[in-house]
């Protein structure tokens, strides 16, 4: 079984008077998680949101009856707690009534769980994201050789647990589960009035990786308003499809100041919304491939290991730009992303020009595996 980071990073955070959430998109393994670090059934009540007669037992909660529900369980894990009314309110009561008792919320959907949390449980929760799983973590399971190996494999068909644990189905499974993304957490959650249109986004966003993104122009080709359409990237992220990142300006005249790029946390993901799941030799969009893989793996990379780096990407109106930014502490590093080792590769001298106490490296295929397991 592949170990994943958040393990020791969670049994840190226990039996501190805190609730532990742990958010991130459907089948990226919160369950099969917490089943392997609390597998002592004697101590541990599990509850699942989703279904109906726990949903009833959460209703007009009280400290009371809450106690009884728990018993003398040690540790309370509740699956898809965003399904359960007034979440938040149960959890502080339990938290500040019975404090020896550790509770973990799990959610798939950030927007519906942090809303009915964040007021009643401020100051009262550590919360983490359970990615894909990434490279580091595969690294410890094959080795850096293997994982080199089917490099290509992951720009195609992604790091979902599925996907690794089921060679030779990826694209059924990749069907299922970007299914599951449309139709499950979002149509059904947010009673979107226009699913075809939301799919059409997603195929749209999908061909944009890498281009500055600009609501309006989609919204045309679409057919929505762009307020819609920033309304449904919102929900998009908030349930763990895809991430933004913004424009870095420190008010150079030529800087875009307003511009966004949108990612996706998976690469399956991203080829099944296009059903494009060619090899990589004779594809066109292996820049954007390239590029999604590295930004999404450094994300997770980053959250992991508590790097709390502000990151961007940068373009002049003149079309200069450096594929990502992070700026730490005051110190900016840039990265530029090539496919193609050889290549000899430069380096606009704008950027560092404008910012000269500034880095920019560039990744390939020859150095990833340093960017992706190591904080500069």
């Amino acid at each position: 079984m592949i170990v994943r980071k958040l393990e020791n990073i969670i049994k840190e955070k226990l039996n501190k008077n805190k609730v532990i959430t742990l958010l991130g998109a459907r089948q990226t393994g919160k369950t099969s998680l917490l089943k392997k670090m609390f597998s002592n059934e004697d101590e541990t009540l599990w509850l699942n949101g989703d279904e109906s007669d726990v949903q009833d037992r959460f209703k007009n909660p009280t400290s009371t009856n809450l106690k009884a529900l728990i018993g003398n369980k040690k540790l309370v894990i509740i699956d898809e707690a965003q399904r359960i009314h007034d979440i938040g309110l149960a959890l502080k009561l339990l938290i500040d009534n019975y404090p020896t008792i550790q509770i973990i919320a799990t959610g798939s959907s950030s927007f519906e769980l942090l809303n009915k949390m964040n007021e009643p449980l401020t100051g009262r929760k550590y919360e983490f994201e359970l990615f894909p799983i990434s490279l580091e973590e595969l690294k410890g399971h094959h080795s850096e050789f293997i994982e080199k190996r089917l490099l290509s494999t992951r720009l195609v068909f992604g790091s979902y647990p599925e996907i690794i644990n089921k060679q030779g189905e990826e694209i059924e499974v990749l069907k299922l589960l970007s299914d599951s993304y449309l139709y499950r957490d979002l149509l059904m959650l947010e009673n979107i009035k226009k699913p075809e249109k939301l799919i059409k986004l997603l195929q749209a966003l999908a061909y944009q990786i890498g281009n500055e993104v600009s609501y309006n122009e989609i919204g045309n080709l679409i057919g929505l308003d762009s307020k819609t359409v920033e309304s449904y990237i919102h929900l998009l992220e908030k349930s763990f499809v895809v991430f933004r990142l913004n424009s870095f300006s420190r008010n150079q005249r030529n800087e875009l100041k307003a511009s966004k790029k949108i990612y996706f946390y998976d690469n399956g993901i991203r080829n099944a919304l296009i059903s494009n799941f060619k090899l990589l030799e004779g594809r066109q969009d292996i820049g954007a491939l390239w590029e999604n893989y590295l930004v999404s793996e450094r994300r997770k990379y980053n959250s992991y290991s508590n790097n709390y780096a502000a990151c961007y990407f940068w373009r002049t109106t003149d079309g200069q730009e450096i594929d990502y930014i992070e700026d730490k502490d005051g110190e900016i590093t840039g990265y530029e992303f090539k496919w193609n080792s050889t290549k000899k590769h430069k380096i606009t001298k704008t950027f560092l020009n404008a910012y000269p106490n500034s880095s920019v490296k560039i990744i390939t295929p020859e150095n990833y595996f340093e960017f992706l397991t190591k904080i500069d």
